[in-house]
């Protein structure tokens, strides 16, 4: 089976917009419309840490910076090493099949945040003050991208996400260089920004399948109070921001006049104090969403913004958190109108739709890296980094599929579907973390559901953030390879399987379970009235594992539905067994 209709078969239903071929996109009133005059709502995804690494997607938390990251690898490992493992990187981040999934997925549309740096040379580097040395890394790279989405009739917007010194105090974000002038104390810095976007309009300008110039990745500057507004949150008047925005305007439309060009606010592209109105009549806002809630009053100033300058709206960029947030948040975006961009497509985690695994070689130097272990050496740094790239293909990632589901099937269609194939046969065994997909309460039931650490404080949601991104709290157990469990189990919550049995007949089941308290746990077959109960036992520690029996189980042959329901938490689950003869695990031991 190839690649694509492998990636086709892991998602059963999903919404795909389709798109063709109709010219430029435009902004007409508050609405993103083709050259027929049709609504486009843009479903889009971000390609973070393809050309810009931020520290957190490589599990590096201490100088977080590409260019310090690079600089302490380049001192491990040399400088020609590291230029090895940098154009790995980049080969093989993203490639035609990562474009290709996505289209099959539902993705309409790309953005890809650039680095300046991959497209002209800095400002101290420049032999000659002023001048723009090109070159051709980024912009081929760029164009790779383009065919790839043409190909898939999807749009592709480019996003300055590095500009040339950094346009904020963030510092990850745009890879900036705190020893050095930001772009805003730099009218250099500036000139550069400004001569780039007029090269990228000239080269693309006539190219229907960009979908439009997203100028400046959230600006986060105080420009009226820098000490005590740092990243622009309370600015007032947003006057240089809006300046350099008008100035990149007109460099753009000298080059080219029918693409969209985006703009973004200061505070991390929400703050459009002193802004507005456009100045331009093809414009569209850009804000970013994280980490509240969604509900209308989350997206009130968004939707105000809209109505009252009478311009589009595109949330370019959101995402990174549990899959129930991201069905609430499609659901509330779509339903008013605003495309989206979700943040990112692949880092190690699982939270977005592929995961790049790690290998101990690179644990080692990563560990360096944050200051908690020694110098692995040169030999397994570099070992680590070229795996660490290799594992960055499409074919080599874990491919999430309860990700795409929560963001093309569940915001729209509320039901249960199967995660895995789970067959029931005598001595099958199920992995307790292989519940079905669906939304929270209709296949599975958890507390603690995603994290709105901006509406209401602490983080909350998966406290184990592996193997699946829904609110149910799953743990990797150190001691088996690739073995997980389901864990910080609470009252009332529960699990929904849908099993496939090969034949009718009276089944044991045992659950393996682990708890330092003890609980009690209930099981239904096809929501039965009466269920069958057991207590859990307290074990020797939380990975300890016993099994608790249910006998005298009847199964008809097919399509069932088992239920595991929590009635007092606080003990773990691993696996769920079938047995049809009468020889059987019990919670003391063997039983005949």
């Amino acid at each position: 089976m190839s690649l694509k209709k492998i990636f086709l078969a892991s998602v059963s239903v999903f919404i795909i917009l389709s798109v063709h071929a109709q010219g430029f996109l435009k902004a007409s009133g508050q609405q993103i419309v083709n050259e027929k005059g049709e609504n486009v709502l843009l479903r889009g995804i971000g390609l973070g840490g393809w050309m810009l690494q931020e520290g957190y997607m490589l599990r590096i938390n201490k100088d977080g910076q590409q260019n310090k990251i690079r600089a302490r690898i380049d001192s491990i490992i040399g400088p020609w090493r590291t230029k090895e493992f940098y154009t790995a990187w980049l080969q093989n981040h993203t490639r035609k099949s990562d474009v290709d999934s996505l289209h099959a997925w539902g993705f309409n549309s790309i953005r890809l945040p650039m680095h300046y740096n991959l497209y002209t040379l800095a400002v101290d580097q420049e032999k000659i003050p002023g001048q723009n040395t090109w070159l051709t890394e980024g912009f081929a790279l760029t164009d790779s991208l383009l065919a790839w989405c043409s190909a898939n009739h999807m749009y592709l917007i480019l996003d300055m996400h590095a500009a040339p010194g950094g346009q904020g105090n963030d510092l990850n974000i745009s890879d900036r260089d705190a020893t050095k002038l930001s772009l805003w104390e730099s009218a250099a810095n500036r000139k550069k920004l400004v001569d780039l976007w007029a090269q990228l309009a000239h080269r693309y300008a006539h190219e229907p399948w960009i979908g439009g110039y997203d100028i400046i990745n959230e600006p986060n500057w105080g420009f009226d109070d820098l000490t005590g507004d740092k990243n622009g949150l309370k600015e007032k008047h947003n006057a240089p921001l809006k300046e350099l925005m008008i100035e990149i305007t007109a460099a753009i439309r000298r080059e080219d006049k029918d693409h969209i060009i985006i703009i973004e606010g200061n505070g991390w592209g929400n703050n459009y104090n002193g802004i507005l109105p456009a100045w331009d009549n093809n414009m569209v806002l850009s804000f970013h969403k994280y980490w509240n809630y969604n509900n209308t009053e989350s997206i009130r100033h968004i939707l105000d913004t809209r109505s009252k300058n009478n311009i589009p709206v595109w949330i370019g960029e959101t995402g990174e958190n549990s899959n129930v947030w991201f069905t609430e948040a499609i659901r509330l975006m779509e339903n008013n109108n605003l495309g989206w961009a979700w943040w990112p497509l692949k880092k190690i985690g699982a939270n977005n739709p592929m995961q790049i695994k790690s290998n101990p070689d690179y644990d080692q130097l990563v560990a360096y890296l944050n200051g908690v272990g020694p110098n692995p050496g040169a030999e397994v740094a570099y070992s680590g980094l070229m795996q660490f790239a290799r594992s960055a293909r499409t074919e080599n990632t874990i491919i999430h599929r309860d990700v795409v589901d929560a963001m093309f099937r569940q915001p729209f269609s509320p039901t249960a579907i199967p995660f895995k194939q789970n067959v029931v046969r005598n001595g099958a065994v199920l992995q307790a973390v292989d519940y079905d997909m669906g939304p929270n309460g209709i296949a599975y039931f958890d507390k603690d559901t995603a994290d709105y650490h901006v509406s209401q404080g602490p983080r909350g949601g998966n406290s184990g953030r592996t193997y699946r991104n829904d609110g149910v709290d799953i743990k990797r157990d150190s001691s088996a390879t690739e073995s997980y469990y389901v864990t910080n189990t609470e009252d009332g919550e529960w699990l929904r399987y849908t099993i496939d049995v090969t034949k009718k007949g009276t089944y044991t089941i045992q659950v393996l379970v682990a708890s330092l308290t003890g609980g009690q746990m209930s099981l239904l077959i096809n929501n039965q009235i009466k269920p069958f109960t057991v207590d859990i036992p307290v074990t020797a520690g939380l990975l300890n594992w016993q099994p608790v029996t249910i006998k005298n189980v009847s199964l008809n042959k097919g399509k069932q539905v088992l239920r595991l329901l929590v009635n007092k938490g606080g003990f773990n689950i691993s696996t769920i067994s079938f047995h049809t003869d009468k020889v059987f695990f019990s919670n003391a031991g063997f039983e005949k």
